[in-house]
């Protein structure tokens, strides 16, 4: 089965959506109505109805818009975790209980990243420590 005919259009649309959107030529067209906008305050005499126009439309895009990004954001972030749980699975040696991290409360994540804090730590030091070594062996005091 494709991929593409997997997913649903809402999932094809707002990942195009969210694509075109971070595209630099949608930030000029962007600032293209925002600059024609603008110019076109003297001949509606910058009215209420003229700035209206301009927040409406920018409320509903910025509304919908975040809808869109975040549903692309959750799929990426999830896609992400199912291949990292599939890189800590076949790696030996690897944590498994490491798996579906992202299920846990914060305070048993806290835990476990504090664990692993101290591990980094201890790894530092003993690279400094050997470090230090070479460093006295390559340059012997007098």
């Amino acid at each position: 089965m494709s991929t593409m005919a997997s997913r649903s259009r809402f999932a094809r649309f707002a990942s195009g959506t969210a694509r075109a959107a971070g595209r630099p030529v949608t930030f000029v067209i962007a600032v293209a109505v925002i600059g024609i906008w603008a110019a076109s305050g003297p001949l509606f005499g910058y009215s209420d109805t003229w700035q209206l126009v301009i927040n409406t439309a920018t409320t509903i895009i910025t509304f919908l818009m975040v809808f869109l990004i975040q549903n692309t954001q959750n799929r990426d972030a999830e896609a992400m975790h199912i291949k990292l749980d599939e890189l800590i699975r076949a790696v030996k040696g690897a944590q498994n209980s490491l798996l579906d991290l992202e299920e846990l409360e914060d305070e048993e994540l806290d835990r476990i990243r504090s664990r692993y804090e101290d591990l980094a730590r201890q790894a530092r030091s003993r690279l400094e420590r050997l470090e230090g070594a070479k460093r006295g062996k390559e340059h012997p005091k007098r």
